[in-house]
């Protein structure tokens, strides 16, 4: 793979990751787009190891609050951290179990542009409805182990490319009553299981093949995501302080149908 390639699926994945738009979709849309060739799932998962390694910066307090509140919880006291912790893994164990069953049976994944048209508008208006009828009354802290289970079987719809992982996430979450900004809190926190476990899966299966080049190609990816989606992160969390999910909406929408149109053949009548 050449810089270009490598910097453009950095790029993209930095910037789409924590946005409920489906970095999957658009990563996979980059060589159907381009004359690149598809840059395969393990580029994908490497990108997605650099963004881990952002929200891993970003929410370090969050992160550093679980792991105290774990400690405590094993001296017979549960706190805000603790709850989380528990949260965050019970909404994990879903996605960890859809996982291995979709790399089983369909080890390259799904990687249809059709797919992805229908997923980018049909769950762009999920997140729609959701963020307009949801209540914002709740925080992370308040969620119960049930919160927990929904969020985390929605998380595996985002095994379908474009329904976004952020995205569904969120939009249970907002179902669920949370605050806009601790839903996207919530998701990012969520990532981390999801992520980490993508990359041991496809990370042992680069070690095993021996390729150099392509080892060389997924470090030098991972890195420029890694900045890309810490810039991404920080400017999300700014927007959700003041605004709703809707400009991501509209464009999941537009995105859609123009991808529509290349799969029906209607940019060509």
């Amino acid at each position: 793979m050449d810089l270009l390639h490598i910097a453009v699926l950095a790029l993209v994945q930095g910037i789409t990751e924590f946005l409920p738009i489906s970095s999957s979709g658009h990563l996979i849309l980059v060589p159907q787009l381009t004359e690149w060739p598809d840059q395969g799932l393990i580029i994908d998962v490497a990108v997605h190891v650099g963004t881990l390694g952002a929200v891993v910066i970003y929410f370090w307090r969050d992160l550093w609050a679980m792991a105290v509140g774990l400690l405590r919880a094993l001296g017979g006291r549960r706190d805000a951290g603790a709850r989380t912790a528990a949260n965050v893994v019970i909404a994990s164990i879903p996605l960890v179990i859809a996982g291995f069953a979709l790399n089983y049976f369909l080890p390259q994944g799904i990687r249809s542009m059709e797919v992805i048209a229908w997923a980018t508008i049909g769950f762009g208006i999920v997140l729609w409805l959701t963020d307009r009828l949801g209540m914002t009354l709740r925080r992370v802290e308040h969620l119960r182990i049930s919160d927990a289970v929904v969020i985390g079987l929605a998380q595996c719809l985002a095994l379908i490319p474009g329904t976004s992982r952020s995205g569904i996430t969120m939009s249970a979450a907002r179902m669920l009553g949370m605050e806009r900004q601790d839903a996207a809190r919530f998701s990012m926190l969520m990532s981390i299981p999801a992520i980490l476990g993508a990359g041991v899966l496809k990370g042992t299966e680069l070690v095993a093949m021996g390729d150099q080049d392509l080892t060389v190609s997924a470090i030098l990816a991972t890195a420029l995501a890694f900045v890309s989606a810490l810039i991404s992160i920080a400017l999300l969390m700014a927007w959700l302080r003041r605004s709703t999910f809707t400009p991501f909406v509209i464009y999941r929408i537009i995105l859609g149908v123009i991808l529509l149109g290349f799969v029906y053949g209607w940019w060509t009548a």
